[in-house]
């Protein structure tokens, strides 16, 4: 970044902050129903969006009332690990201060919808009193870390969670949790007590937000290419003997700037396992430094990976930031994703099962009352929770003896076993959308399961109801359920209108590239259907949708399913 490019706002804003406290306080504390637009990009901070109702607005904009203000709160849960009364605590929050639903996140998080403003103190306060935090779930600082959920108990995945565990609590801001705690927690004023500083951040923390993911070349369940920051677990002989590191993920862009765009991780160096805090504290300290702070729309570290290139940032990485030559990373290639859904046995010699939840929506709906199952099941049998990167759940330590109660009790509440699912509804991810998120352009979470139903009739006719098709959709290009990787990409452009992306890699190893951009919602199926029939008749044996698509190039299937077929 050029060192005279101007300061954004937010970087303005972050500045005279005093450590993320702004005027947060007062304004808490005052009558009105919402913060004001500095406050809101500090809230992000501390776990909350300020968001509306978007489905009120045009009865109150008739009415002559203003905006239905309402905040979305996020956990900061590292590898979505939960305890049986964690999770019924949050359960608890969902309903005496939220929708009635609890989100799982594509990043293995929890939000709530829908909370007031003069909840937000008691929901967050409720939120730790369960030791869980929100503190850094959202902002300029490092998010959510990820890590195989699965609890195996193999060592492997033991120390991946050790370890994103560790990282999680060293790139916790400091001076930030101290207002953190004093705004929400009632805690003492701290600034009398402890320095005044970030040690890591600095002042102005970074220049966006920072991801963090561990994964296994065999099950790449984090989609570790998606991330600002990947270990790549290296295994030889059944054990971790270091990581691959990776850097510069990310999916997000804008429409309006052809200089964005979504970009998996590249592969820098190979370090020992005890280096793994070490070099995420480097990383983070290089992005802080040469991060682009005058284009918010640039200032992801993906792009100054794209601008310098591997062997640059590798070289000011080690220079400047290790002090020590950096090893080559590995040969080590993705080769799997398990979704870890059924029933798995443990180490221990007990069971795990992992459900399949639509969207990630934890919800009671008619004759479907899954968030009800969960309650009753966490709170009977007390298993460990885990979240997964694909919106679902796992239940763990499950003795032998408890499996058929809970299969019943789910069949009581109407909750299917994931054997019963579709292959594509398994692989579908969507993000909220409309009506809470304030950048949705489309809709998302309410469109994909209609879309998601048609496709299944679709594959069965065709004899595909067995392939492992993914398909993501987003209501903007932010891309929150990382459509640009899966092997059907649909992003919202307008109103009903979608950027129509084909040709990723169900594994995540590689992007999707644009089929059409500014196609209708009716027209999605119809085009997917003549696409389908194209590849059953033309794939080569054991060619999957994706790598089926990204072989002929999407030019080949333009001249076959023109958008403009009726």
């Amino acid at each position: 970044m050029s060192t005279d490019a101007k300061p954004s706002a937010v970087e303005g804003i972050k500045d005279a902050s005093r450590f993320l406290r702004g005027t947060l306080p007062e304004e808490l504390a005052s009558d009105a129903d919402h913060f004001q637009s500095e406050s809101m990009q500090l809230l992000k901070f501390h776990g909350s969006y300020q968001q509306e109702d978007r489905d009120a607005r045009k009865s109150r904009s008739k009415a002559g009332l203003g905006k239905a203000y309402m905040f979305m709160i996020r956990l900061k849960l590292p590898g979505g690990k939960l305890t049986a009364e964690q999770y019924l605590a949050m359960d608890d929050i969902a309903g005496q201060y939220a929708n009635g639903t609890l989100r799982l996140t594509t990043r293995q998080s929890i939000q709530f919808h829908g909370v007031l403003k003069g909840n937000l103190k008691n929901t967050i306060a409720g939120i730790n009193d369960a030791l869980v935090s929100t503190l850094g779930a959202c902002g300029d600082v490092n998010r959510n870390v990820l890590t195989c959920p699965a609890p195996t108990g193999d060592p492997i995945r033991v120390q991946m969670m050790v370890d994103a565990e560790a990282i999680a609590a060293h790139l916790t801001p400091r001076a930030g949790s101290a207002s953190y705690h004093e705004i929400w927690l009632n805690g003492d004023n701290v600034t009398a007590k402890l320095a005044e500083e970030e040690p890591i951040y600095g002042k102005l923390y970074l220049p966006r937000k920072f991801k963090v993911a561990f994964s296994l070349a065999d099950d790449n369940c984090t989609d570790l290419l998606a991330n600002c920051l990947g270990y790549q677990a290296v295994v030889e002989s059944g054990a971790l003997t270091g990581y691959n590191l990776y850097v510069g993920g990310g999916q997000g862009m804008t429409n309006s700037k052809p200089d964005t765009y979504p970009l998996l991780a590249q592969a820098v160096a190979y370090i020992e396992p005890n280096e793994v805090v070490k070099a995420a504290e480097a990383v983070v300290k290089l992005y802080r430094d040469h991060g682009n702070r005058s284009d918010r729309k640039r200032a992801r570290i993906k792009y100054l990976m794209g601008d310098w290139g591997v062997e640059k940032f590798r070289s000011v990485l080690a220079k400047d930031y290790l002090q020590q030559t950096l090893a080559l990373p590995l040969e080590n290639p993705i080769t799997g994703l398990d979704l870890h859904h059924g029933w798995h046995k443990q180490s221990n010699g007990q069971w795990f099962l992992g459900l399949s939840v639509e969207n990630g929506r934890i919800k009671d709906d008619a004759d479907y009352r899954l968030r009800s199952a969960l309650r009753a099941i966490v709170a009977k049998f007390q298993p460990i929770v885990r979240i997964s990167t694909q919106q679902d759940i796992l239940l763990g330590d499950i003795v032998s003896a408890n499996k058929a109660a809970i299969e019943a009790m789910l069949v009581e509440h109407g909750v299917p076993k994931p054997e019963l699912l579709s292959m594509v509804q398994k692989w579908s991810m969507a993000c909220p959308a409309i009506p809470t998120c304030g950048l949705a352009i489309s809709e998302s979470e309410r469109a994909l399961p209609g879309i998601v139903d048609q496709l299944e009739t679709i594959l069965t006719s065709l004899g595909l109801e067995g392939e492992p098709i993914s398909i993501r959709m987003t209501g903007c290009p932010n891309g929150c359920a990382r459509p640009y990787q899966s092997e059907i990409g649909l992003v919202g452009r307008s109103g009903d209108k979608y950027t129509l992306y084909l040709g990723g890699d169900s594994l995540g190893r590689r992007l999707n590239a644009e089929l059409y951009d500014l196609v209708p919602r009716d027209r999605v199926l119809p085009m997917l259907e003549t696409i389908f029939t194209i590849y059953k008749n033309d794939r080569q044996p054991g060619e999957d949708f994706g790598g089926y698509c990204n072989r002929v190039g999407l030019d080949a299937l333009r001249a076959k399913c023109p958008l403009s077929t009726p």
